[in-house]
């Protein structure tokens, strides 16, 4: 099933890492793809002891948001989020559970093929769970989706100038 966590609100990512969580705890094959990010957050330290999860991830180096990037950088981040999309593809062919982190947003970007990420959505194997996050809604995503979860912000500590905490925002 395509299960899918979008908007402004905090959660998204530790919702699908909160499903991985339990899915590698039930001894199921994780892949963990993380789009437009390449910092250390405190996830990925757990993530590694875990040994029935890959974690593939990654973007050009040098800016940490993509309106600051060249082109060259873009078409580099494009072929780094293909790439690894195809690996997770194969790695995840015999079953298990997916999780395509913040995938909405390169999708929005054009920072990824539409044709792979269609292919896989359009015919999910029963034993394969997809989950899928980002800030904004993909009509032709969700209207693929079984599960579809819409995190609203009401408030945030960002607002008043408190940038991320380690161990709470990464």
């Amino acid at each position: 099933m395509i299960h899918v966590y979008f908007g402004n609100g905090k959660g998204k990512t530790t919702a699908a890492l909160g499903l991985l969580l339990r899915a590698s705890g039930c001894g199921l094959k994780c892949v963990l793809v993380q789009f437009l990010k390449d910092w250390n957050s405190g996830e990925l330290v757990a993530l590694a002891e875990l040994p029935n999860v890959t974690v593939l991830r990654g973007k050009a180096s040098g800016h940490s948001f993509t309106k600051d990037m060249t082109e060259e950088q873009l078409a580099a981040t494009r072929d780094i989020h293909n790439e690894n999309l195809k690996s997770a593809i194969e790695a995840v062919s015999g079953g298990g559970l997916l999780v395509l982190d913040e995938l909405l947003d390169a999708v929005r970007l054009n920072l990824l093929n539409e044709q792979t990420l269609r292919a896989l959505l359009d015919a999910v194997p029963e034993n394969l769970e997809v989950v899928i996050t980002g800030h904004g809604e993909v009509d032709w995503i969700t209207d693929r989706a079984d599960y579809v979860t819409e995190m609203v912000k009401r408030r945030h500590p960002y607002d008043k100038g408190v940038t991320a905490r380690r161990g709470v925002e990464f």
